[in-house]
């Protein structure tokens, strides 16, 4: 996976087909996950991949293998309320981070079914996250 070198640009063209065609980009499972900046208050959305579980969504923090956290994951930790645009709809969620052995058990299996996120985890030595984001009623 190569990344862009403009990132933000990247984003906003993937943000934008995903919107026009109600729900893909890329051809990929994918979300648009909105947070509120740790720091600044603001709203940041992000596109992601997802992977379904149960009735929740996870997507996984790797930011491709990258030494840090992404920021979408600093902000829904420090502010847990989320939006999510999924399969032409849009919601509130709570993200939820997994303590250790579930996140283990979790990401073993997200790994197994998506082995570049094993790669992801290889490279660094941070834990990558995973994250359940759980509707609100």
């Amino acid at each position: 996976m190569t990344i862009p070198s403009d990132m933000k640009a990247h984003n906003r063209r993937v943000i934008e087909e995903f919107r026009a065609s109600g729900g893909s980009a890329h051809g990929r499972s994918m979300l648009l996950l909105t947070t509120t900046g740790a720091r600044t208050g603001r709203e940041h959305t992000a596109p992601m991949m997802f992977i379904p579980h149960g009735a929740d969504l996870l997507v996984v923090a790797s930011n491709a293998g990258a030494p840090n956290h992404p920021d979408w994951y600093r902000n829904l930790v420090a502010h847990p309320e989320v939006v999510v645009e999924v399969n032409g709809e849009k919601y509130e969620a709570t993200a939820v981070v997994p303590g250790d052995g579930e996140r283990d058990q979790i990401f073993a299996g997200v790994a197994e079914r998506y082995p570049f996120f094993a790669d992801h985890q290889a490279k660094v030595t941070r834990t990558i996250p995973v994250v359940v984001l759980a509707r609100k009623p």
